[in-house]
């Protein structure tokens, strides 16, 4: 049975709805972008700026703002909000990924994890279901989370204790706010291919390779459709879920 090609895929699925993509001058945002754009979103993109915005196929226009400073996700909705004059649907994709042991986390690199992760995504989508209500309610916030949110990889303890606890944020946010008719889901995904990888990490990606089911790495393409499926109303009895990207890498035990 042959599968249907990405770029084959229905098109349309989010006409009309104005999505906001932080970090969408990363590879996995840039892919949520362009996938959100081709279905008919207006994309807005988060950079971190300062500086002029970067140029990414998708996005329609840019907000930029620091998401660890106080205030940074609060302005930063707003502004999109002020650029195009309602959100429908926030993705929380802007992360960090530094590679450190546990002993050598000090408190400053342990707080930037989980304000960037975390206390980010709570901000924003509080800020968007209080937006939504004005609105009169519905809306969609997904969370992008990861398979190491599942086992941890040497290294990255603080990175995957993050992404655990956005993924139980998802949880807590759809029970929560799902009585306004605001859906809150997360994509997991696993090893996103990116140009060097090969030559950086030859050994782990040979690794991963041999234990995806799929025999690949994933894509940022990947990323975004599973982002656009579940922002729209295919996926419109769907809340608190998480969406695992990752080849199968999952279905191998760890043991």
């Amino acid at each position: 049975m042959s599968s249907v090609p990405p770029s084959s895929a229905p098109v349309g699925e989010l006409a009309g709805r104005r999505v906001l993509v932080t970090g969408a001058a990363g590879l996995i945002g840039a892919g949520i972008a362009r996938c959100a754009a081709r279905a008919g979103a207006h994309v807005v993109g988060h950079h971190r700026g300062p500086g002029a915005p970067p140029t990414v196929d998708g996005v329609a226009s840019w907000v930029a703002g620091d998401l660890r400073a106080p205030e940074g996700p609060t302005r930063v909705l707003a502004d999109a909000i002020a650029q195009v004059g309602s959100v429908d649907v926030l993705v929380n994709n802007a992360g960090i990924q530094p590679v450190a042991a546990l002993e050598d986390v000090d408190a400053d690199a342990f707080d930037a994890m989980f304000d960037v992760h975390v206390r980010a995504a709570h901000l924003l989508t509080r800020g968007l279901a209080r937006h939504r209500r004005e609105q009169g309610g519905g809306g969609v916030v997904v969370n992008i989370a990861s398979i190491e949110g599942h086992e941890p990889a040497p290294g990255h303890g603080h990175y995957a204790a993050a992404k655990s606890a956005l993924r139980m944020y998802t949880r807590a946010a759809a029970q929560e706010f799902g009585p306004q008719g605001l859906r809150v889901v997360a994509v997991s995904p696993g090893l996103i291919a990116r140009d060097g990888i090969e030559e950086a990490w030859p050994d782990g990606v040979a690794r991963y390779r041999a234990a995806a089911p799929l025999g690949t790495l994933g894509t940022a393409q990947d990323v975004g459709e599973a982002v656009v499926f579940l922002a729209s109303e295919r996926a419109r009895w769907v809340t608190g879920a998480e969406l695992v990207v990752d080849g199968g890498v999952r279905t191998r035990p760890t043991w």
